[in-house]
């Protein structure tokens, strides 16, 4: 039995915007993914590990923000991920809040109108 999420595609208006919002918020770098019909930009993944991976998709006519899944972004202590969000061009929507034995839950708008999650343990 695989993880239920096998992938996911943020949606965004503006690529060079929205990928320079997610590798200041990730410090990561996100790699365009050659001979696809739309613009893609994939983060890192590794496929010995556990979890999805996932890209931001710009498909024109389909507009990014007011979506109803959030995507739950790992990190070591998602205080540091929302900070750097609302350096990077997002909002904190919620900061940082416990919820009991899962952990640690931050959410955040990014550059495109989009909401994320953060968890962490700690």
């Amino acid at each position: 039995m695989n993880n239920p999420v096998g992938w996911f595609e943020i949606y965004v208006q503006d690529m060079a915007r929205a990928k320079a919002f997610y590798e200041a918020v990730f410090a990561v770098e996100l790699a365009r993914l050659p001979d696809t019909e739309f613009e893609m930009c994939a983060f890192p993944m590794r496929e010995d590990a556990y979890g999805a991976a996932g890209a931001l998709i710009r498909i024109p006519g389909y507009p990014s923000g007011a979506n109803s899944v959030i995507v739950y972004f790992s990190c070591a202590d998602c205080a540091i991920e929302a900070a750097r969000a609302a350096t990077a061009g997002g909002r904190v929507e919620k900061q940082k809040m416990a919820i009991g034995r899962y952990g640690y839950i931050a959410l955040v708008v990014d550059s495109e109108g989009n909401m994320i999650g953060l968890h962490s343990m700690r």
